[in-house]
């Protein structure tokens, strides 16, 4: 099992830096691999283990995701976000179940209420690392950011309604009520103490890898306290993260630095890692049907895609503009693009929570008997999220160059930012003037003050430049053209430092350090460029 694992590990983040080099969509190569290799005879299972996935994966993510995220932006869209992550996946459960029952033979309706809640969590992994690539506006992927965060848990404590009806435990309407909102505020209050009591230690220390292994641990011990409270560990999870993520400014540059890094390592590798594991789960699943007969299969597996697909635009389209009908929000909010709300419909595709929630159904119920039409739930669950991934996921690039749905955030964001950097600049030379005031016309500081008055104005034009030239414009800006050198003069001294090495002159301590001052100074040059 562990080999089965590394292999798939060391695979998965092989393809993922092809994709990347060649700006492909890594999470679709990485199904259809996965698809290939699954049929290969020989090779070790690779099997998904849905507490792997749940207790292990699927925080560190969340909470990458979640110290990523804008809280000012998502309380600024909290409606529509609140339509698509908590009502959208109960509507979809409920829908997607019926027609799995009227579908599915020997399906009762509570089994199948287990698979419209599998099906209901979109992944937004894919279509958010789509809509960065091709430039999707801020609004839209904040709408996809803000359901992915919170979708989970709503889909996830359904779940846990569903089964305990499925299973034969006692269970109703109001007790499935009680069950949603003690994991909903339990989870609220939990992540909210984590979250403080982290930042806390956090701002007392002062070592920044200290401070990263503890932003390490955080996603799996918030989960797992959550969880043992018999809250919801991921919304847990995610309101730790935006906690932590609003008050990461007042931590050191060294740590804000070192935690970005690692967390886009970490992110990297689970992204790849469970993609792959998806496309590997199809010859189990085809052997758990033995014996079925593929046209009803086929078509039950049609019908089901079509419900959660088609569930998505109409719930997305009735609600968008059924809201709108509401005292003020007309006034708020101006009239949404049709190809906009297109684009968000379309952004469906399902992923390894659903998999994974899919694998976690018990084989038996209260009663010793075994689950009803357990491998039908698990084959529809893969043609869903692979048939999402597959359909909606190769084309929805198209799909947004078609519409035409691009947003100028890139131009309004360098107009805030040359702005104020332009005041901070100022304020900061303000400063330099009242210490000049204490220094002496042939004070040896004087020279500092020049150098350092000259670095806050090449800050400020090179705001401004960047304001007047667009990607069209050819030939180099005065700054770009001093940080190219700047950047030169580095690679010179990097060179002479290990040639220092290499002839003894100096040892790899001395090395490393003087390594890490360039290192800093490049990023820096980096940065303004």
């Amino acid at each position: 099992m562990s080999a089965s694992l590394l292999l798939v590990g060391v695979l998965s983040v092989a393809i993922a830096a092809v994709c990347r080099h060649y700006r492909l969509s890594a999470p679709l190569i990485l199904v259809l691999v996965g698809l290939a290799i699954g049929w290969i005879p020989g090779l070790p299972a690779a099997e998904l283990d849905p507490d792997f996935v749940l207790f292990v994966i699927l925080p560190p993510l969340l909470y990458s995701a979640a110290q990523d995220s804008s809280y000012q932006e998502i309380r600024a869209n909290r409606r529509a976000i609140g339509l698509l992550a908590i009502g959208l996946p109960l509507v979809t459960t409920v829908v997607v179940g019926l027609v799995a029952y009227l579908s599915v033979p020997h399906l009762p309706l509570a089994g199948a209420l287990v698979l419209g809640a599998i099906v209901a969590p979109p992944d937004a992994v894919s279509a958010q690392a789509i809509g960065r690539r091709v430039g999707l506006p801020r609004r839209i992927m904040t709408l996809l950011g803000g359901e992915s965060l919170l979708n989970d848990a709503t889909a996830l404590t359904a779940l846990r309604v569903a089964l305990a009806a499925a299973v034969g435990a006692t269970t109703s309407v109001w007790n499935g009520l009680e069950t949603f909102l003690l994991a909903a505020i339990g989870g609220l209050v939990v992540g909210l103490l984590i979250g403080y009591l982290v930042f806390r230690v956090r701002d007392w220390l002062t070592d920044p890898t200290i401070e990263t292994a503890i932003g390490l641990i955080v996603p799996f011990a918030t989960y797992f306290v959550a969880e043992e409270l018999h809250t919801s560990g991921v919304i847990a999870v995610v309101v730790a993260g935006l906690f932590l993520g609003q008050r990461s400014v007042r931590l050191g540059y060294a740590t804000r630095l070192q935690d970005e890094a690692v967390r886009k390592s970490i992110d990297a590798l689970l992204e790849a890692f469970v993609f792959l594991l998806i496309g590997l789960q199809l010859p189990d699943l085809i052997r758990g049907l033995a014996g079925q007969s593929w046209l009803h299969i086929a078509f039950d597996a049609v019908m089901v895609l079509l419900a959660t697909i088609l569930v998505r635009f109409a719930w997305v389209y009735l609600f968008t503009y059924l809201s709108r009908l509401l005292p003020g929000v007309r006034r708020r909010e101006p009239p949404p693009k049709p190809s906009w709300l297109f684009v968000v419909g379309w952004s469906g595709m399902r992923g390894v929570v659903s998999l994974a929630a899919a694998f976690s159904i018990p084989l038996t119920t209260e009663s010793g008997e075994p689950f009803p039409a357990r491998a039908e739930i698990l084959f529809l669950t893969f043609v869903v999220v692979v048939g999402t991934l597959l359909i909606q996921g190769i084309s929805l690039p198209w799909v947004i160059r078609r519409l035409g749905v691009c947003g100028d955030d890139d131009a309004s964001d360098r107009l805030a930012f040359a702005a104020a950097q332009d005041r901070a600049s100022r304020e900061a030379e303000n400063y330099l003037d009242s210490v000049s005031e204490d220094i002496e016309e042939h004070d040896p500081r004087r020279l500092q003050v020049a150098m350092l008055r000259k670095w806050l104005t090449t800050q400020r034009n090179t705001a401004w430049e960047e304001l007047g030239r667009g990607p069209e414009d050819i030939g180099e800006s005065p700054t770009s053209a001093g940080n190219r050198m700047r950047t030169k003069l580095l690679e010179i001294q990097r060179k002479v430092f290990i040639d220092e090495r290499d002839a003894g002159r100096i040892d790899d301590e001395v090395l490393r350090a003087a390594l890490r001052r360039l290192d800093f100074a490049e990023g820096v040059t980096d940065r303004e460029g």
